[in-house]
């Protein structure tokens, strides 16, 4: 089937400036109130959550009403075109109710086999990375010009990152530690600008769990689109969530998945 990846770029651009129009208001007010999802444990969400949210799915409604979607905060609606939109309004938002910038709007748009399309957008620092069709981009504060991941080097030389052991269960975490003690550098608690930063070939490798489609499908057509590969711990398809890695390359990403199999 062929997409309209023009028009829906368009749109997206769109979702992603309301969406930003709707957060910043409310980054680093001292007096801004979360709430807690979990009973037991933390997963906050706040007023800039639900309006950024709000405000793609008006963008949406207005011009593409015929697209199914799922978010975050108000689930999902049908839809006819066989298309659905993948909404995080804030992906991190333990981090921005804690005034960091590594929080996100995430876009992605597909078909029931994953997205065609995603966005990752920091509003506060200004960067807007964008994948499609084999192409990704970035405009940001230093202008605006297209993205890569980075080339094949030795897992030693590697920078991981992860939000181990924030998310993900502690099952999990022996997978990552396996690949962890093998790589140069190890980072935590990025969210989804991790996966930006791999796009942007700054980063090697990106491994969590417990991840929702919301958390994953921006960053996977992002990602591929710049060249690298995503897939959960088995080497399959990870649009739907679950255990992620998310590599620069196919040779990284061959010997960490390796690895990882070996601790699964």
């Amino acid at each position: 089937m062929t997409y309209e990846i023009d028009e829906l770029t368009d749109v997206a651009n769109a979702m992603a400036d309301a969406a930003r129009a709707a957060i910043l208001p409310h980054f680093r007010r001292t007096d801004l109130v979360a709430d807690n999802k979990l009973a037991d444990g933390y997963d906050p969400v706040t007023v800039a959550d639900r309006a950024a949210e709000q405000a793609m799915r008006a963008v949406l409604a207005r011009r593409r009403p015929q697209d199914a979607i799922v978010g975050e905060e108000f689930g999902a609606t049908e839809g006819s075109s066989g298309l659905t939109w993948v909404l995080d309004p804030i992906d991190g938002t333990r981090g921005f109710v804690s005034g960091t910038p590594t929080w996100g709007v995430l876009i992605a748009v597909g078909p029931d086999s994953g997205p065609i399309l995603g966005i990752i957008d920091q509003p506060y620092i200004g960067e807007r990375f964008v994948g499609s069709a084999g192409a990704a981009h970035l405009v940001g504060p230093h202008g605006s010009g297209p993205i890569r991941t980075r080339p094949p080097r030795a897992l030693s030389a590697a920078t991981l990152f992860t939000t181990f052991p924030e998310v993900g269960a502690a099952q999990d975490r022996a997978g990552f530690e396996a690949v962890a003690a093998k790589v140069q550098l190890v980072r935590y608690g990025m969210d989804c600008y991790a996966y930006a930063l791999v796009a942007a070939g700054q980063v090697d490798l990106v491994i969590e769990a417990g991840l929702n489609s919301y958390d994953i499908q921006a960053p996977i057509a992002l990602i591929e689109a710049a060249g690298g590969v995503v897939t959960d711990w088995d080497g399959k398809p990870v649009h739907q969530g679950g255990r992620v890695l998310a590599a620069a390359n196919l040779e990284i990403h061959r010997a960490a998945l390796d690895i990882l199999r070996e601790t699964a």
